[in-house]
């Protein structure tokens, strides 16, 4: 599934290309994915400027001029290819390798744009979705009105996180997957951040220390940062929108690790996998306290 960074840069690509076209037609050729795609509502953005695209935790969101929004989650194998004038297509999120063949049967919503061009919604297993909402709902939307602040804010700091985590009982690993108190961190950057900054991720965070606290925001906020600066990263191949290969996953260092060494010097312990709420988590033994 794309986190936080993935998204961020899908959502640049998404700038680039088509912030201020015009929707001129919609096509849906499979609306039956997460939540089935409301025909009436899609409709009604046919003649619209897509005035602003921003994102908030792991949705994208597409603000229309008449306060139309459309709120999008890619779920675990959503993407949007762009095609120019040109008849030209860009990758500008997950893939395997564009092939027409294979890509066409997961297209599932196609928008037609200004100046020949098109947005294509592509989603293989349909657990992604396309909803619609008015700007002034936002704040009370299902989806975003119970969100934690965003990472690389500043209201990510050291006293919102020590006020939160008061008398839980709950891991630190747990936490950090848990949206309400972080939105848009996932497995593959709650692993990294725990494992540079020295906390075992089954460590209850009743039993962390000032100091532990301020090496995670820390690092959250450089690994994120590094990650969105490289492109994104999945272990699938992520593009951006000049079609370069997210490089991030090139430095995990615990992530899909296990049995590796670890590569801190002076341990070279090997990386353990265990499962926390269902999720693989994967850690130095050795580094990790």
């Amino acid at each position: 599934m794309p986190e936080l960074p993935e998204v961020e840069v899908v959502k640049r690509s998404l700038v680039n290309k088509i912030q201020n076209s015009i929707i001129k037609a919609v096509k849906i050729h499979d609306g039956r994915l997460r939540y089935r795609v409301d025909k009436n509502k899609i409709k009604k953005i046919i003649g619209l400027r897509i005035k602003k695209i921003s994102r908030r935790s792991k949705f994208l969101l597409f603000f229309f001029n008449n306060k139309t929004v459309m709120l999008v989650h890619l779920g675990m194998t959503g993407k949007f290819f762009f095609v120019n004038q040109k008849n030209t297509k860009y990758k500008t999120s997950f893939y395997y390798d564009i092939k027409e063949d294979k890509d066409k049967k997961h297209d599932r919503v196609i928008f037609n744009l200004s100046k020949n061009r098109k947005l294509i919604y592509n989603d293989v297993r349909k657990f992604g979705f396309i909803k619609f909402d008015k700007k002034k709902n936002l704040d009370q939307n299902l989806h975003l009105k119970n969100l934690g602040p965003e990472p690389l804010e500043k209201s990510f700091n050291f006293s919102y996180f020590k006020k939160y985590i008061i008398k839980k009982n709950r891991t630190i690993k747990d936490i950090l997957m848990d949206q309400k108190f972080i939105s848009g961190l996932g497995n593959i950057y709650v692993n990294e951040t725990l494992f540079f900054s020295g906390i075992k991720p089954t460590k209850k965070v009743k039993n962390l220390s000032e100091s532990e606290i301020r090496k995670i925001i820390k690092f959250t906020k450089k690994i994120l940062s590094k990650a969105i600066t490289l492109g994104g990263s999945s272990i699938k191949n992520f593009s951006s929108d000049n079609g370069k290969r997210g490089l991030f996953q090139q430095y995990f260092s615990v992530y899909g690790k296990k049995g590796d060494k670890c590569s801190k010097k002076n341990c070279r312990s090997d990386i353990i996998k265990i499962v926390i709420s269902n999720r693989a988590t994967f850690y130095c033994n050795k580094c990790q306290k």
